[in-house]
Parts: C-alpha cells; sequence; structure tokens
C-alpha cells in the first residue's frame, strides 16, 4: 500500500465492501461482488480487466452515475454513497470525448468556469494555464474538428482538469487513437497528472497502459479485486494464475514436488529435467504447486546449462521473427509449450531453428509459486 495509507493518511477515494447488482429477466447479475480499495492523494491508480469484469461499474460509483447495492464509497473520508454526481468534487474523462463542436478549444475548457461564475480574469488565467499544460497554447481558437485526435483527448482533459477537481476518472480514454498515438499519449497523461498533482483513476483493458502510467494497479476479474500492487509486483509476481495470463505473456506451469531444499521446491517435470521455485511455507513433498515463469527470463541453449538453475528440454516448434528479438515456441517432453523471448542484442540470426533440440533455463528467482 502506498506510503501515506501506510502512515494512517486519509485515502483521496476508499471503497469499502462494495457490492454492485442487477436484477432483469429473473436472475440478478452481479456486477461487482465485494470491492474494496483504497486509492491515495495524487496517485495514478489504474483498474484493470477484460470486458465484464466490473472495473467501469467499479468507476460509475465512484462517480457517483451508478449507487452500490451495498458498501459505502467515501472521498477524501467523507461519506458520499448517496451523494449525486455534481456535488461530488471528482470529474469524469469518457473515451468519446464529448466536446462542443460548435465551441473554439478555448470555449470548452472554459464552459465549466463560466457555468460556475468565475470572474473573468480568473478564468483567462486557468484557461491558459491549462492550455499550456496541456500543450496547446497557440490553439486557443481552432474547433474540434480541426484537431487531432490526440489534441481533441488533450481538450477534453483540460476541461476536466480546468475546475481543479480533488479526482479525475478517466474511462479508457485512449481507446479512440491510434497505436503510436496512444502511447505517446501514455507519456503524456503521466506527466500531465504529475503536474498537477491531482489523484487520476484509470480504466483499461490494456496492459500496457496501466504498466506504463500507474503507481498501482487493481487488476479485476469477475467482480472481484485479485491483486492490488505496483506494476512491477503484478508483472513480477502474479498472485493468480489469472493475472499471470492477463498481464504480459507468462508460461503457466504445474509440477509435483520431489524434495525441498534450501528454501526452494525441486520439481522433475521429466528425466533429466529440474525446476526450482522459490516457497514460503513448508510445502511437502507430493504437494502440487502452480508457478509461472516470463518468457524474458527464460535462455535458450543446445548445450545443457550447469550450475544451480532451473533447466529443461524440449524441441523447438515455431520461430517468429519480431525485429527487436525472436519469439520461439518450444514443446516440453510433457507436452506442455513454452514461449521464449530472445533479444536481437548481438545478432539478426536465430539461435535454434524449428526442429532442434534445446535446453531452457531460468534462475530460481524467476519462477513464481501462485495461488489459483
Amino acid at each position: 500500500m502506498a506510503d501515506a495509507l501506510r502512515a494512517g493518511g486519509t485515502p483521496a477515494i476508499e471503497l469499502t465492501g462494495v457490492v454492485k447488482e442487477y436484477s432483469g429477466h429473473g436472475e440478478v447479475v452481479r456486477a461487482v461482488r465485494g470491492v474494496d480499495l483504497a486509492i491515495e492523494e495524487g496517485e495514478f491508480f489504474s483498474l484493470l480487466g477484460p470486458s465484464g469484469c466490473g472495473k467501469t461499474t467499479t468507476m460509475r460509483m465512484i462517480a457517483g452515475f451508478e449507487e452500490p447495492t451495498r458498501g459505502v464509497v467515501r472521498l477524501h473520508g467523507q461519506d458520499v454513497t448517496d451523494v449525486p454526481p455534481a456535488k461530488r468534487d471528482v470529474n469524469m474523462v469518457f473515451q468519446s470525448y464529448a466536446l462542443f463542436p460548435h465551441m473554439s478549444v478555448y470555449e470548452n475548457v472554459a464552459f465549466g468556469l463560466r457555468r460556475r461564475g468565475v470572474d473573468r480574469d480568473e478564468l483567462d488565467r486557468r484557461v491558459r494555464e491549462m492550455l499550456e499544460i496541456v500543450d496547446l497554447a497557440g490553439r486557443e481558437k481552432r474547433r474540434p474538428r480541426e484537431l487531432s485526435g490526440g489534441q481533441q483527448q488533450r481538450v477534453a482533459l483540460a476541461r476536466a482538469l480546468v475546475n481543479r477537481p480533488r479526482a479525475l476518472l478517466l474511462d479508457e480514454p485512449l481507446g479512440a487513437l491510434d497505436l503510436k498515438l496512444r502511447q505517446a499519449m501514455q507519456i503524456e497523461l503521466k506527466r500531465i497528472q504529475r503536474e498537477v498533482g491531482i489523484t487520476f483513476v484509470y480504466v483499461t483493458h490494456d496492459q500496457g497502459e496501466a504498466l506504463t502510467m500507474s503507481d498501482r494497479i487493481a487488476v479485476m476479474n469477475d467482480g472481484l479485486v485479485e491483486q492490488l500492487a505496483p506494476p512491477r509486483e503484478v508483472y513480477e509476481r502474479p498472485a493468480t494464475r489469472f493475472v499471470a495470463g492477463f498481464i504480459g505473456t507468462s508460461n503457466l506451469f504445474s509440477g509435483v514436488v520431489d524434495r525441498i531444499a534450501d528454501g526452494l521446491a525441486v520439481l522433475r517435470p521429466g528425466p533429466g529435467d529440474r525446476v526450482l521455485v522459490p516457497v514460503e511455507g513448508k510445502p511437502a513433498e507430493g504437494d502440487t504447486i502452480d508457478l509461472t515463469v516470463r518468457p524474458e527470463k527464460i535462455v535458450i541453449t543446445a548445450e545443457e546449462p550447469g550450475g544451480d538453475v532451473s533447466k529443461v528440454r524440449g524441441t523447438v516448434a515455431e520461430v517468429v521473427y519480431l525485429g527487436t528479438s525472436y519469439s520461439y515456441a518450444v514443446t516440453l517432453g510433457n507436452g506442455a509449450e513454452v514461449t521464449v523471448f530472445q533479444q536481437n542484442a548481438h545478432s539478426s540470426d536465430s539461435s535454434a531453428e524449428r526442429g532442434d533440440p534445446v535446453w531452457l533455463s531460468w534462475q530460481p528467482r524467476h519462477s513464481y509459486a501462485m495461488g489459483s
């Protein structure tokens, strides 16, 4: 958990036991099934998961557009579960941007301040300051149709931020952009968030977006949070098989413990094979362990590796050239398929070809035992 929360600070956003149920056609659908979250002031926090996992419903309950069936929503320590959206000190940015097409960039950004009756000089200062932050200074007079998709997205951000909300909620805001622009805007969003210093809550199904921008990520599946942690921990130490499979590419194994030695469980997938897994607690010989290892952690060689490493034998089933790297699909003796990524650091030639017998090896610390 973030430092301020460990120190006892009041979370910017807090959900306690939040459940959302929908009734229809004689059945009850539980979109969110008991979510507990504490989001720190000034944090870039992402809700990540596949379609239908409950992430957007969770955000809409924070915004006030949905009311929890059970549970409590607090903003800066205040219970707002029954408070309407207009009276919550948060703003929301949608994928569609929802800009006013007949208004200029300046007027779009100024719209909320005008409705609140902000003094003209103060309004002008704040609008121009915000346009500077989102790198749109000089484009004040343009209409939305005269802007690129990325520029329109920045106008939507400026319009939401100029009101100085204490939190900004973003629902898949980059989904309409092409890949290169989306990647560029990920960096821009993080820069803007740091500059304005307010809490961002970001909903996405894109693992790369969440890993790039977030201070912490809540990975959701079937209405529940399966893991809540910083990006590196989510990637390097996935808590469940779902998280391991959803975040990036991962090799998932199940193996029976042959013995325990020096805090490592030793698995024997096949003759001459050895997989070493750091374990906590006291698994016994004969227990089954689920583990994961990332493709970029694995070394592929023609010769059997030495040293205290995990090592398994297999046959190269497929080789794919990816430009900066090769991707190998290797079939093990037990029929399992393992993916290996090898960077093109020294040569553009693949070190193994389809049909070659190979050894795969990796350091014990790169095997990670998971929950279900």
